[in-house]
């Protein structure tokens, strides 16, 4: 998919680029039109696959020609007949060099600079960000640690902005739950929920320095470089990189070991050996009170707190499904090599809901509030065969099974509607199912919401089903019960399956897997049991997966009973499922820092100007008040409007520098403020909007409920702008 990126530096400064250049009476804005890879490699397409072979034969055909002049020369041959062969070799390397041009086109997008300007647009962007105290490397004094970054003001506005819009947009909306669990977590709940074993990347170190890496990050982006920048590389040669791209979440460490090897691939720093892959867990590790004997951990995501607390939620809820809980907090992830700033970082805002709900229905009663949405998705189905992601009706994807249901289509609807609300635009917004080496065994679907960005496209949601795997993990840790009832009104004749395993013959089997093994013939549904019983009556044996073995077993049939028993019953007790959105806080907000960027030149047309797109509703600051001239009248005038603007509760900053009003506006366009007020008379004022530079005038006592109006949304700019006296463009000096 094609974007749109607006990229600061000017046009002479990088002219070898191609730029277009849009000129309207709001604004002057360069684009540069940019394609970014996908998350999935496609199989290569025909054209890439003939451009390589005909590439091939091209520098074949080079050598060999070139090869015909030296013997030409060295036979001491006519010039007539050399100056004939040069001809023929020049011509036969022009030929090359349009072949090489048209194939790096096609892997890298859009032409051979396209990640110079990627990367000059992430840099523009992120300088900006730095230098405005959006965000800062964290001990910067003291050189830093990566994968740490503080707030500055305007960024902790930002993401105050956008916590608050999440708490409206759905624990408001939605009559959700909120707690607040503690950072630190007990060893014991995160072995239950299975991070201790499981929670790990596979890591190499530099032989020599020590220096730790990402293996798979090695991998990809080797994969990556030379698909991307090796252009004599064989047709066969690609499509074996571009399948190791598509299945490296599959890779054992002995795969990605031997793929390190067989690429002879080395430490980037120091062109040093590295070791062989091995797991390393993520989660920083601490202890509980002074005596060390209560492991702990900081907590990698915030869920495990609202599923340990299930059963009082439960009770506080009125002993009603389906409700949610929310949790907003830090979560801790000790990443092997942090990189791409605020897209991978050590510490992080999470933003969780945990939709509990009964798995024999999943219908959600707020669905037709969202079935009509459009927006793009990436079905597994088209992802392995390499088509792109398309527009499709959410009632549809939901009719037709590709979601799986309507609660977790509700909340795709609901993430999508946030999202885009917030900034975020809809044509650089995807969501992708997870394919099925990505599942979790006990998921019943997960989609990711994914944003576009100058790194491609990061995942920034997860929307799960995640079944009912965690609170029967925790009940079988735990002992206690977290599971909910339906009350019938009439008892009700159920057939009800039974399952005694037989452990004595178990044990004698399995020894110290019987537990493991008890556990899942006790956890099948009725199809999985009554067909086990089918086989056992009949074989006498048979194989059996336990997942938390993660190995088949020979079962047989002494082993267990399986029969249907009928009774009456007043209630049913069940495990409830649970949908599962996650929000990745830092992540959106990085994405949305990239989406609403542009630049514009001044009005000398001598420089250009950054400007940040944001919408009000997440916008730092959302009024700048500016005296047009030091004049102790308009400073009073400028300090009746600031208070105006307190009473409303919009935040706003009064400047009243010296500097001329071109820059000052131009100072705050660059944090974003949606408004500025100009006071320029007594008994009225102007009201200047960032993106169109449109100006308004309006009485000094209209000016605060004005800016309000259209911050709350009651009303639109183009509304007011058609209500009010024009007032001339401002002067940018």
């Amino acid at each position: 998919m094609r974007s749109f990126f607006t990229i600061i530096t000017s046009s002479t400064s990088i002219g070898h680029h191609l730029f277009s250049l849009l000129s309207s009476r709001r604004s002057h804005v360069l684009t540069l039109n940019l394609t970014l890879n996908r998350h999935t490699s496609p199989p290569m397409a025909a054209t890439e696959e003939s451009l390589r072979r005909n590439l091939a034969e091209k520098l074949s055909a080079v050598e060999s020609q070139g090869s015909s002049v030296r013997a030409l020369k060295a036979s001491k041959a006519t010039k007539t007949e050399i100056d004939a062969a040069i001809e023929a070799l020049n011509r036969l390397k022009l030929e090359k060099s349009s072949i090489e041009r048209e194939l790096q086109s096609i892997v890298s997008g859009n032409g051979a600079d396209s990640s110079v300007t990627r990367e000059a647009f992430r840099q523009a962007v992120a300088n900006t960000l730095e230098r405005r105290l959006f965000y800062i490397p964290s001990f910067k004094i003291y050189r830093g640690v990566a994968g740490l970054y503080d707030y500055g003001p305007p960024g902790c506005a930002v993401k105050s902005n956008v916590l608050s819009f999440w708490r409206q947009h759905f624990v408001l909306e939605e009559d959700m739950l909120e707690v607040d669990c503690p950072c630190v977590t007990p060893e014991v709940v995160l072995k239950a929920s299975g991070h201790v074993d499981k929670f790990t990347d596979l890591m190499v170190k530099d032989e020599k320095t020590g220096t730790c890496y990402r293996a798979d990050h090695l991998l990809k982006d080797f994969c990556k470089d030379k698909l991307e920048k090796d252009l004599s590389i064989s047709a066969e040669k690609a499509a074996e990189l571009k399948q190791v791209l598509a299945t490296l979440d599959d890779f054992s460490a002995e795969e990605l070991g031997a793929k390190i090897k067989e690429y002879g691939i080395i430490a980037p720093d120091t062109k040093n050996p590295l070791s062989d892959p091995y797991p390393f867990n993520l989660m920083f590790q601490t202890s509980i009170g002074p005596s060390g004997l209560t492991p702990g951990y900081m907590r990698p995501e915030t869920a495990q707190g609202i599923f340990v607390n299930f059963k009082d939620l439960y009770y506080y809820n009125g002993n009603k499904l389906p409700f949610a809980a929310a949790q907003i907090g830090q979560a801790f992830r000790n990443e092997i090599s942090p990189r791409q700033g605020l897209l991978r970082v050590r510490e992080f805002t999470l933003a969780e809901i945990e939709h509990f709900v009964d798995p024999e229905d999943k219908s959600h009663p707020k669905y037709s509030e969202v079935v009509n949405l459009e927006f793009l998705m990436f079905p597994r189905e088209e992802q392995m065969s390499g088509q792109s992601a398309r527009n499709i009706p959410l009632g549809e994807a939901v009719s037709k099974g590709i979601v799986n249901n309507q609660t977790l289509g509700y909340f795709i609807g609901r993430v999508y509607l946030f999202l885009t609300r917030l900034g975020i635009d809809k044509k650089r917004l995807r969501f992708r199912q997870h394919l099925a080496n990505e599942m979790a065994h006990y998921a019943a679907d997960c989609w990711d919401a994914e944003i576009e960005s100058s790194y491609g496209w990061i995942e920034c949601v997860g929307i799960a089903d995640r079944s009912a795997f965690d609170l029967k993990a925790h009940t079988d840790k735990s002992g206690a019960a977290l599971v909910a009832q339906e009350k019938f009104l009439e008892p009700k004749e159920l057939e009800e399956l039974v399952i005694v395993p037989m452990k004595k013959e178990l044990g004698l089997a399995f020894r110290g897997n019987q537990k493991n093994v008890v556990e899942a013939l006790e956890a099948m549904n009725e199809k999985e049991a009554m067909g086990m019983k089918a086989e056992l009556e009949s074989k006498g044996e048979v194989e059996f997966y336990v997942c938390t073995l993660e190995k088949n077993v020979c079962i047989k049939k002494n082993m267990l009973t399986i029969s249907k028993e009928k009774k009456k019953v007043h209630h049913r007790v069940f495990t409830p499922s649970v949908i599962e959105p996650s929000f990745g806080i830092g992540r959106i907000i990085y994405c949305l820092y990239e989406h609403s960027f542009y630049t514009r030149p001044s009005k000398a047309g001598d420089e250009q100007l950054n400007v940040f797109r944001f919408p009000p509703l997440v916008a730092p600051i959302k009024c700048t008040v500016f005296p047009l001239v030091q004049s102790q009248k308009y400073d009073e005038v400028a300090k009746v409007i600031s208070k105006s603007l307190k009473v409303a509760g919009i935040s706003h900053k009064i400047d009243i520098t010296g500097t001329s009003i071109g820059k000052r506006y131009a100072r705050t366009d660059e944090l974003g403020v949606p408004f500025a007020i100009t006071v320029d008379k007594t008994s009225s004022v102007t009201i200047r909007e960032r993106d169109s530079k449109d100006q308004i005038r309006v009485n000094v006592d209209e000016a605060a409920s004005v800016v309000n109006a259209v911050i709350d949304g009651q009303r639109t700019w183009e509304d007011i702008w058609s209500s009010y006296p024009h007032h001339s463009e401002e002067s940018e000096e």
